[in-house]
């Protein structure tokens, strides 16, 4: 809020210096916000009492979407990219999909690993859950296991993050 929109009894005000001017009504501080050609606004408003400050207000605005743009280009996405399995894999094929998880896991992405049963391959389902464990061993220098292998509908996943 600015200006005329701070309807509050009582406001404290910062100068335009940065220096304390105590507590007056919201009107009295528009004054001295007109006196100064610059403009009154409130900067936390739910502080007892609300504290406003007299500056320019386009600056204020453009400081603001500053610092927003700074923190959104310093922000990180991680995605999460996906590895799938099947229950008879063979060593050279695990060791392929092992080798292109530890490259999504250097760039910084989380690596979902899915096993997936077809058919018949569901009733061996326990058998089958050493194939995760060697995935999460072969690259445990690099990443931690996120979240352990769980039984989802047709397939068993789990989720690699890279170590901290």
């Amino acid at each position: 809020m600015i200006n005329e929109q701070i309807r509050d009894r009582e406001v404290r005000v910062i100068g335009a210096d940065g220096t304390q001017l105590g507590i007056m009504s919201a009107r009295e501080a528009f004054k001295l916000a007109q006196e100064a050609e610059l403009d009154l606004v409130k900067i936390a408003p739910t502080a007892k009492p609300p504290v406003c400050k007299i500056i320019d207000y386009g600056k204020y605005r453009y400081e603001m979407a500053r610092k927003e743009k700074e923190a959104r280009k310093k922000q990180k996405t991680v995605e999460i990219k996906e590895v799938r399995l099947s229950p008879n894999i063979e060593s050279n094929d695990l060791n392929t999909k092992i080798n292109a998880a530890r490259k999504f896991i250097t760039k910084g992405d989380k690596v979902k690993v899915s096993l997936r049963f077809r058919g018949r391959e569901m009733a061996h389902v326990q058998n089958s859950k050493h194939i995760l464990d060697d995935f999460a061993e072969a690259l445990s220098e690099i990443a931690t296991v996120e979240k352990a292998p769980k039984m989802e509908g047709r397939s068993m996943t789990m989720v690699l993050a890279e170590k901290r």
